[in-house]
């Protein structure tokens, strides 16, 4: 007796509370943020900055991450947004899905990088400090995938694969009604939070500081998004025969064992504060710097 014979798409992406109209792909990108800026607060909150930190960082982050998620994305599918009659207004609609993670890691880190200058505290720290939840943030955004219906992968007989009505426009023309499709949604949400599981252990094993906890993000994130990209079949650029994604992903995965290997050589030792050079806060009453790294913040 087979116990699991396919899992069910949603029948429904939303819902309405009177006039609002909440879509739960929406909600799980925002639960995502929820969690990965309440984790990186906790891990610098730990090593000296005042709870809240992240928070302040993330009011530029965030903003700078979405619209570069969706820049990325609409300027790589440029089929799906610009043809004769297309709604341009369609671009905008990120409830809808399509949020590209290397464009939003990528114009995210500019935002980081300003809020993170304000507060004065290492850039690299607080890349280092967000790396685990961001892995995990993806993981929970995945779930607005499987309840939009898309970005799944290739026909499969296996028992957990993804029903998928004909009715949707993404179903490959051509093909027999009733199949069963690779559920990628659940292969990287699984990836993911195992991937940031295992981050997390390395990083308080092995003391790793100085960007080397980021960098693994993008080797462990990177590495499984080009085999579960390799069997996804929603419209994608081909460069040089590979879907963009994949181009993306090989790219990422590189840039993250050059930083691994660059910091490693450059900073074998920890970092000597969370603060830049001159802006470490003072003890109150006295002018000496506030101290900040215990040996039990060392395994942060």
């Amino acid at each position: 007796m087979d116990f699991l014979t396919g899992i069910p798409s949603p029948e429904i992406s939303y819902i309405d509370l009177g006039p609002v109209r909440i879509h739960f792909y929406a909600l799980f990108i925002l639960t995502g943020i929820v969690i990965a800026t309440t984790l990186a607060d906790f891990k610098l909150h730990r090593r000296g900055a005042e709870r809240g930190s992240m928070l302040d960082i993330a009011l530029w982050a965030v903003p700078f991450g979405i619209l570069g998620g969706r820049f990325f994305h609409v300027i790589t599918h440029p089929d799906d947004y610009f043809y004769e009659g297309a709604d341009l207004l369609a671009t905008l609609r990120i409830w809808e899905g399509g949020l590209a993670i290397y464009g939003a890691i990528s114009i995210g880190a500019i935002g980081a990088y300003i809020g993170a200058r304000q507060l004065g505290i290492r850039f690299l720290t607080v890349a280092d400090a967000v790396a685990p939840g961001i892995l995990i943030a993806q993981g929970i955004g995945r779930l607005g995938n499987y309840f939009n219906q898309e970005l799944f992968g290739l026909p499969t007989e296996l028992p957990w694969g993804l029903e998928i009505p004909s009715s949707n426009p993404a179903y490959p023309n051509g093909l027999p009604d009733g199949l069963l499709f690779h559920p990628t949604f659940l292969y990287e949400m699984i990836w993911n939070l195992t991937g940031a599981a295992l981050i997390l252990l390395l990083a308080a094993r092995l003391n790793l500081q100085w960007g080397k906890v980021f960098a693994l993000y993008l080797i462990v994130y990177s590495t499984g998004r080009v085999w579960i990209e390799s069997i996804r079949i929603d419209p994608s650029e081909i460069i040089l025969g590979l879907r963009v994604n994949i181009w993306s992903a090989l790219i990422g995965l590189t840039l993250g064992i050059l930083i691994f290997l660059v910091q490693t050589r450059r900073h074998p030792g920890l970092e000597p504060s969370i603060w830049m050079p001159g802006r470490e806060p003072a003890t109150e009453g006295t002018n000496e710097p506030l101290a900040v790294d215990s040996a039990e913040d060392k395994n942060s």
